[in-house]
């Protein structure tokens, strides 16, 4: 009413503008109120005074476990003087026919009979397409797919660094359990229990 709501907010306005400064006094036998992860911490946190912006790209929040992003595949951590593990794909093609903007593209390998491999020979994925649903984690019968945290994939070709192939989709089990390692223990907490169900059923 008469405009006291918007003295209000200048009100708070300024009492931001002016804790900002007294922040960085503070902060500035510390290494400055900027580009200094202790100094993030705070601002991030409900104990911090004044603006809370971050200095992006310097700085960098930290992306929560269920974050997610473009889909990456899943293999065994490489034995040493290898490059790759063994995958856990089986190209059974069920992420591809769940993918509602159809942005998933997989090849399945074949044996030298001729029969169809477990495995996939290519696996494509267009990231302009993707819209980061997490279909093809969430249906994924073998945990083969899982959703990563890794945004920064801008780049001015189109045609190759924005189609991933399998060789840059492939990423060690050690890679998941290092940006989610609570739901990694978790799931593996259930494949060991749902292991000891199938032994169970085999004993009687």
């Amino acid at each position: 009413m008469y405009g006291l709501g918007v003295l209000k907010g200048l009100g708070i306005t300024l009492k931001h503008f002016f804790r900002t400064f007294s922040d960085e006094v503070k902060w500035s036998a510390k290494g400055g109120r900027y580009y200094n992860d202790d100094a993030l911490a705070v601002r991030q946190s409900l104990k911090t005074e004044g603006a809370i912006t971050v200095m992006y790209p310097e700085e960098k929040l930290e992306a929560p476990e269920r974050f997610r992003f473009v889909p990456f595949l899943v293999m065994d951590d490489p034995a040493t003087g290898q490059k790759a593990g063994k995958d856990w794909c089986t190209s059974c093609g069920i992420c591809a026919k769940v993918c509602p903007p159809q942005c998933i593209w997989i090849e399945r390998g074949k044996l030298p009979n001729g029969r169809p491999k477990p495995e996939p020979l290519n696996f494509y994925i267009d990231i302009d397409i993707c819209m980061n649903c997490g279909y093809c984690a969430e249906f994924c019968p073998f945990d083969a797919i899982k959703m990563d945290h890794d945004f920064e994939i801008a780049s001015y070709d189109r045609s190759a660094a924005h189609i991933h192939d399998k060789e840059r989709l492939s990423k060690p089990i050690s890679y998941w359990r290092s940006i989610a390692p609570g739901r990694a223990a978790d799931e593996e907490q259930a494949r060991i229990e749902e292991e000891e169900k199938k032994k169970k059923k085999k004993r009687k």
